[in-house]
């Protein structure tokens, strides 16, 4: 067992450095194709706003590039509005279009992102997306650079845009909360959310999304959750599952998490939402087991169990809407942030509401598509 253990670790390892080195190569190529197709965009001279997390690393920092930047455009309509632990970025947007703003861009991780556009979607108006948190994970399902500030400057500022899916989760059980909570990424009830909720902030500083692998490990052998769903599909008809144990169910808008994917069907304009049923038996065996699925689906590209899997399952629905009610209450997670306990919840999907500035438009893609 000793010696089968170390094959394993010296695996995963080699996995981990194998995909690293690959990683870092795709995003040289990237980076350079990005940079030359950057320079044929138009400036948009409009009025932005920049709602700034001031919590974030080098958000000061950030800030300043910003002036320098936009000063070096020629870009004089622009004003920061700062979130707070009172005011949060959909107040702030709001608070933004009021003043009147014609492009709003959040400046911040995840849940700057997403609450800022609860605020955009719907409304018309562009948002523009400078990545300074943690996992970044909308900026990278979207093609946004996570790691040139100026680059992602030059993405928010000028034309190029597509409209994109906001998934919304409602927690039915709440009368004092009637927000239907926005979501970009993924939403979750049970081991997700967990894990996200005791990551501790200073770990998530040093070795950013890794973070949350340390705390999901505490919470391997938490008590699972039970209860009933009602999914609908895109032509109306619904699929019922009860009495289900799992240890998370989630709501994908886009599955791409770093190194790995989560949801490989799912896409952020189509008005659908991917839900993933996640459970494990066995103990380590399960987990194990389910860490080979994912790696399966992200070498494959497709959503399906590995043809190994013993002790693990993950049952993945396509659908407009779904209905959860729990035997007892669980942790919900919206895009990284948790909303506490609950056991009755909606999810649903707002389609192509929100207008994203992006690298790559569809008018591009059909462009060089047309020139192969």
């Amino acid at each position: 067992m000793p010696q089968a253990v170390l094959i394993a670790i010296v695996a995963v390892v080699a996995v981990f450095i194998i995909g690293s080195i690959t990683v870092a190569t795709i995003r040289g190529i990237k980076r350079r194709r990005r940079a030359e197709s950057l320079q044929q965009r138009d400036d948009d001279q409009v009025h932005y706003a920049f709602i700034i997390n001031p919590s974030k690393p080098h958000a000061n920092a950030t800030e300043q590039t910003i002036r320098r930047f936009c000063e070096s455009k020629g870009l004089t309509q622009i004003n920061f509005i700062e979130t707070k632990l009172d005011k949060d970025g959909r107040e702030c947007a709001l608070e933004a279009l009021e003043q009147g703003a014609d492009v709003v861009v959040a400046v911040g991780g995840d849940g700057t992102v997403r609450t800022v556009a609860s605020a955009v979607s719907g409304t018309g108006h562009a948002m523009g997306v400078i990545p300074i948190g943690t996992g970044n994970l909308f900026a990278r399902n979207m093609g946004i650079p996570v790691d040139d500030i100026e680059a992602a400057l030059t993405v928010a500022t000028s034309h190029g845009s597509r409209m994109v899916d906001m998934g919304r989760l409602t927690l039915l059980d709440r009368e004092d909360d009637t927000l239907a909570h926005a979501f970009l990424i993924i939403a979750g009830i049970g081991f997700d959310a967990l894990m996200i909720d005791d990551t501790d902030p200073t770990l998530k500083k040093n070795i950013s999304w890794l973070a949350y692998f340390v705390s999901g490990v505490k919470h391997l052998f938490a008590a699972k959750s039970r209860g009933s769903m009602v999914f609908t599909e895109s032509n109306g008809t619904t699929h019922t599952l009860k009495n289900v144990s799992f240890r998370t169910l989630m709501a994908g808008n886009c599955g791409q998490i770093p190194m790995f994917s989560l949801m490989p069907n799912a896409q952020y304009d189509d008005g659908l939402l991917d839900f993933a049923l996640l459970d494990t038996s066995g103990g380590l065996i399960g987990w194990a087991n389910l860490f080979g699925d994912v790696l399966h689906q992200t070498i494959t590209g497709k959503a399906q169990q590995s043809p190994l899997s013993t002790n693990s399952r993950i049952e993945q629905i396509q659908g407009t809407e779904a209905e959860i009610t729990l035997d007892k209450p669980a942790l919900a997670q919206v895009d990284g942030d948790t909303l506490g306990q609950t056991r009755h919840i909606r999810f649903s999907i707002e389609q192509r509401s929100l207008c994203v500035r992006v690298p790559e438009t569809e008018t591009q893609e059909i462009e060089s598509s047309s020139q192969e």
